[in-house]
């Protein structure tokens, strides 16, 4: 859950050099361990009809198997039955680079965000730094009755070759519970302020595991603005703010690195918002754009003073405004037009479901509904496919009567528990062999598993019982570790019984 940069500060995955004299820094970093923030899942996903039915005015046409980018059918003698070929998962890393954001890979991945707000003085820009990660890229050790885990934060800002600021922070956090150690939510945030000159930066951000090898880096060039008296600073996604009175003193945040809210209709995701240099009270337009900046969300908001030379204010964004996938947030200036910063956002089905677009959600269904239901959202665009999902959504509700889809709730529940259960089978759990027939077709009846007396021994079987189906599939393990393949009759068998079930759906 993540993201940062406002459009007012630019950054790119370059570094360059540029000379700056910095102000001395503000305060130490500090890590939060957000552990009772873990996303659950969301509720209402009949509310998916709100959710995207705005954004579906300005999407794409998806492109399934068998239909290309514009919408138009591929020259193909047919459509494909191997979903694996037809469906790349989204590489979260490249997502969150593209939405201006500082990702880094690694055996400790982390994701930060750089904003700008005012200070007491334009020669001077105050820069916060988040940083999340999960805490399995922590190694933990029993404290008692809870578990600690200690990593390092070094952020070395440069101007060309010269070190400008160096600030390293090691902390430390703790849970309750064995489990929690394992979570790989956005779980850990650690923040940083600085003050800096404007100018042309080259920011390093590492985080180090002190209980273990692990560890990440990445590079980045920042450009911090020179924010005059009356200019908006970058708007920062948050879990929760407490306004700052004067440019002399700090937001109390806890900031939201990867702007990253859960796919439901009650979720908003809180914009901290700050115009320095003023006491006035001062109006401002916000709006959320997708493709083609077709316009999502709009409202407005005033930003008060609280006695000292700045104004600021929060903006309560609904997710349920802004589809599926990367949005843009822009906020201008009632008075001053000219004047606009920017964020993006992300609205996903889950840390361990991304999906970039609504064409991706589409892709996700392939196991849901048959081609024929799936087929008018692949070839429709703006106002015919919002018409068309509503359909979608009517001809495949379970229970109508309840506010949330329980079919799409359970299903994409089963596609979580299949990402879990056969991590080890193939790269993306729920379309390995294993995966697919969980997600296709739910539990099997029974498992039949012949008694072996070494378990890294290749050829090792699986049969997996379906009665309502009258089907068996037969799996092997080739390679003795644990990574099943259907037989070749079985895969046949597979893909006939999940479009057997799928026609069978109202």
């Amino acid at each position: 859950m993540a993201q940062w940069g406002g459009c007012d500060g630019k950054i790119t995955h370059h570094a360059t050099s540029s000379r700056v004299d910095p102000h001395p820094p503000l305060c130490p970093g500090f890590a939060l361990l957000l552990l009772t923030m873990c996303m659950s899942h969301p509720r209402g996903v009949r509310a998916v009809a709100l959710l995207l039915a705005t954004a579906l005015l300005s999407s794409a046409c998806a492109s399934r198997p068998s239909v290309g980018a514009d919408g138009r059918p591929l020259p193909q003698s047919g459509r494909s039955d191997d979903p694996i070929a037809a469906f790349q998962p989204v590489n979260v890393v490249e997502l969150y680079k593209g939405m201006g954001l500082i990702a880094a890979q690694g055996s400790a991945p982390f994701v930060a965000r750089v904003a700008f707000l005012p200070d007491q003085s334009p020669d001077s820009t105050l820069m916060l730094v988040s940083l999340s990660f999960a805490p399995r890229s922590v190694a933990f050790a029993r404290e008692g009755e809870q578990y600690a885990g200690r990593y390092t934060v070094r952020l070395d800002l440069r101007s060309g070759i010269t070190l400008v600021r160096r600030l390293e922070a090691t902390e430390t956090v703790r849970v309750a519970t064995f489990r929690e150690t394992s979570r790989s939510d956005e779980s850990v945030i650690w923040q940083q302020y600085m003050r800096v000159a404007p100018g042309q930066y080259s920011l390093n951000v590492a985080l180090r595991d002190e209980g273990s090898p692990r560890g990440a880096a990445e590079e980045v060039l920042v450009s911090v603005p020179r924010l005059e008296a009356g200019m908006l600073g970058s708007p920062v996604p948050v879990y929760e703010v407490l306004p700052r009175s004067a440019p002399d003193s700090l937001p109390r945040m806890l900031a939201r690195p990867r702007a990253t809210v859960l796919f439901g209709g009650d979720s908003v995701v809180p914009v901290y918002l700050e115009i320095g240099g003023t006491r006035n009270a001062t109006s401002v337009r916000a709006d959320v754009v997708g493709e083609g900046d077709a316009v999502l969300w709009r409202d407005s908001t005033v930003l008060l003073g609280r006695g000292g030379d700045l104004v600021n204010g929060t903006l309560q964004v609904p997710a349920s405004e802004l589809g599926i996938g990367v949005v843009t947030l822009r906020v201008t200036q009632a008075a001053r037009p000219g004047d606009t910063a920017a964020t993006k956002l992300l609205v996903t089905l889950g840390e361990d479901l991304p999906v970039a677009n609504f064409d991706e959600l589409v892709r996700y269904l392939r196991f849901f509904a048959p081609d024929y239901k799936l087929d008018p959202l692949t070839k429709t665009t703006g106002a015919e496919r919002a018409r068309a999902w509503n359909t979608f959504l009517r001809s495949t509700d379970p229970i109508p009567g309840t506010p949330e889809h329980e079919g799409l709730r359970d299903y994409f529940a089963r596609i979580r528990l299949a990402n879990q259960r056969f991590r080890e089978d193939g790269p993306v759990g729920w379309l390995s062999e294993r995966g697919m027939a969980f997600v296709g077709l739910g539990d099997p009846d029974n498992i039949i598993e012949p008694m072996v007396t070494d378990m890294m021994q290749r050829g090792r079987q699986q049969v997996w019982v379906y009665s309502r189906w009258r089907l068996q599939l037969v799996f092997f393990d080739q390679t003795g570790i644990g990574r099943w393949r259907l037989s070749p009759s079985s895969s046949v068998e597979l893909q006939a019984t999940i479009r057997r079930r799928l026609a069978e759906l109202p």
